[in-house]
């Protein structure tokens, strides 16, 4: 490589690599370094906290916690309702807008897309006012109906998964929308020639051209399932939610830093976020790729 090629390089992809790692490697380093140590008293305490170095003790502690593994166990079980149904409903509707069928294809866009603009802390008291007894037009129809449902008790899990839904379902329709605009409209054509129907060329020729568009929507839905907070957080203020300061790792992380001050265990816990989120990523992409290679 030339050395203004180089030189080139390095300025295109330089000041990504720099907001990178101040926004991200560095805080996680920062993390993973207090993650190894523990704040102790000497005597009965009046020389104040002294910083210990106590190797995997806090990870030890972490792996051993049943609310951590709870909350592990609350989030993978949400990621694995919220994932799958996010990218079907996304491609679904992304093959739809692709169609030579569907008419006003920007206004079904912008309207898809709207509720991506909306905070996610908005989106959160929108949602609690009409999953709230007494308040909810929606919970007076069900009533109405002789339907009883508590959205905010037994069925809060999925009531976190329909506001990440509402929230998220536009951005990735649009960009695997955006992905199919990529396919050869030559062999879409071919295809129509043969005597494919839409839906076989949706199946057929279609979604396999856009796989790595959905692996990259997949891969950003995990990690934003992850580090579940926003919602179940304001949820939590309902007298009714069965959500509590440890409902989720995230959760959990904040709790121990700022109502307990326990700053070196909320660091623990959030790189076993970061590690978990790393797996699941590398995972599904190795996953991705023997499905494409095949």
């Amino acid at each position: 490589m030339s050395r203004q090629r180089r030189n080139g390089v390095l300025m295109l992809l330089g000041p990504f690599m720099l907001l990178f790692g101040l926004t991200y490697l560095l805080p996680l380093g920062y993390a993973l370094v207090l993650s190894f140590f523990r704040e102790k008293f000497s005597g009965i305490g009046f020389d104040g906290p002294r910083r210990v170095f106590t190797w995997f003790d806090n990870y030890t502690r972490a792996l051993t916690d049943q609310e951590f593994l709870t909350g592990v166990g609350r989030v993978l079980l949400y990621g694995l309702v919220y994932v799958p149904l996010l990218i079907a409903l996304a491609a679904v509707l992304a093959l739809l807008l692709d169609t030579a069928l569907v008419y006003g294809k920007r206004f079904f866009q912008a309207l898809l897309f709207l509720p991506h603009i909306v905070p996610g802390l908005v989106a959160a008291i929108i949602w609690l006012y009409l999953y709230t007894p007494g308040l909810s037009p929606v919970i007076d129809a069900f009533s109405a109906l002789g339907w009883h449902i508590d959205f905010l008790d037994d069925g809060v899990l999925f009531s976190l998964v329909n506001i990440a839904l509402w929230g998220s379902l536009g951005f990735n329709v649009v960009l695997i929308f955006v992905g199919l605009q990529a396919v050869p409209r030559s062999t879409i054509d071919a295809a129509r020639i043969d005597g494919a129907g839409e839906f076989r060329i949706a199946l057929s020729v279609k979604l396999p051209q856009v796989v790595p568009t959905v692996l990259v929507a997949t891969l950003f839905t995990i990690i934003g399932s992850l580090q579940l907070y926003t919602e179940p957080m304001l949820l939590r203020t309902s007298g009714d939610s069965p959500i509590t300061n440890s409902w989720t790792p995230n959760m959990l992380a904040y709790s121990s830093a700022f109502n307990s001050n326990d700053y070196h265990y909320a660091a623990t816990v959030s790189v076993l976020i970061a590690v978990l989120a790393g797996v699941l990523s590398y995972a599904v992409t190795k996953f991705a790729s023997g499905r494409t290679l095949r």
